[in-house]
């Protein structure tokens, strides 16, 4: 059994990435319902919080229906990580998450994300002044290093849990990749199997099918995989891999009903939650997921991602489904 803290996660659980402008509380909701064991908000800013950005402020709206949900937040100014603390506990998540990981040029020029893994001293600090400010579960989600030449993942990870976070999750990657290249996943088993580490070590970076997910669990012997980019616009990932975990054989395809009614679901609960203009904005990147594998599908598709009225793209997936509804997937 898999824990962070007291939450018991089960034998090798999936984790959903956070994800900017993807991991929100309507694509949550449809991870969580296809089998996710632990969604992430998207990353929040703490110098955004603690200036009362409304942005900043509406990702730490979560839900019952996510639990158990972790708020991720990022920043490298320690009062200003202290006072997110704070107010991030009101939200009531399940676990307190640090992004020491994203390689975003804006973000690590301020220290933040990734940046700080260049500062494993000043990480550690923070990490620790964090852990004691809160009696939530707090975690790490972190790349291997900032470069091929200053990987010390084992010591980082060692050095967090021995301040006290409760999880590490470990992008396969270094800052210099960014996304690029294959995640090295040799390092991370490296961190499992340090004899000190007691915490659970989750794998992240290229878990993009199910025997992925059963190579990392069983070659690398990790605790559970973070996944990211495989979910966007399929949300049924986190079902198709337990189903391969449990029978060794793929998830039939998903049907073309099933495809629709999750992007109509998708766009309806983005447009209850943050009105219809960025709504239908903000759900146009999982499109072309939701209906890949159709042939001559780019006229349904281009509707969808250009069509600017939420009428328009739920007219979209009406035309769609009559024309492909028989359509047989493989």
């Amino acid at each position: 059994m898999v824990k962070i803290g007291d939450i018991e996660l089960g034998e090798f659980p999936l984790l959903l990435a956070p994800m900017e402008d993807v991991s929100d509380p309507p694509f949550r909701a449809l991870c969580k319902e296809q089998g996710a064991d632990v969604v992430y908000t998207e990353f929040v800013s703490s110098e955004g919080l603690i200036r009362n950005a409304a942005k900043s402020v509406m990702k730490l709206d979560i839900y019952e229906k996510e639990r158990p949900v972790g708020i991720q937040i990022f920043g490298a100014n320690m009062e200003s990580m202290l006072q997110t603390i704070d107010i991030v506990e009101k939200s009531k998540p399940d676990i307190i998450d640090i992004n020491f990981g994203c390689p975003v040029k804006k973000v690590v020029s301020k220290g933040a994300g990734a940046g700080i893994l260049k500062d494993i001293c000043l990480m550690e600090k923070l990490t620790a002044e964090m852990v004691k400010r809160t009696n939530l579960p707090v975690t790490v989600k972190t790349r291997l290093g900032w470069d091929h030449d200053s990987i010390k993942i084992v010591e980082v990870a060692e050095r967090l849990q021995d301040v006290g976070i409760k999880s590490i999750a470990i992008h396969g990657r270094t800052r210099a990749q960014m996304y690029k290249g294959n995640a090295d996943w040799k390092p991370i088993a490296s961190v499992k199997n340090n004899p000190r580490m007691h915490i659970p070590v989750f794998g992240n970076g290229d878990v993009n099918t199910p025997e992925s997910a059963v190579k990392m669990r069983d070659e690398y012997g990790l605790d559970g995989a973070m996944i990211g980019r495989a979910t966007i616009g399929n949300p049924w990932f986190f079902k198709q891999v337990k189903h391969f975990f449990k029978t060794g054989e793929h998830f039939r395809p998903i049907t073309m009903q099933e495809r629709v009614e999750a992007a109509r679901r998708h766009l309806q609960m983005s447009i209850d939650w943050k009105g219809e203009t960025l709504g239908v904005f903000e759900t146009r990147r999982h499109y072309t997921n939701y209906f890949k594998g159709i042939p001559d599908f780019k006229p349904y598709r281009m509707k969808m991602v250009t069509s600017d009225d939420a009428k328009d793209v739920f007219a979209a997936f009406d035309e769609a489904l009559e024309k492909f509804g028989h359509h047989q997937f493989v």
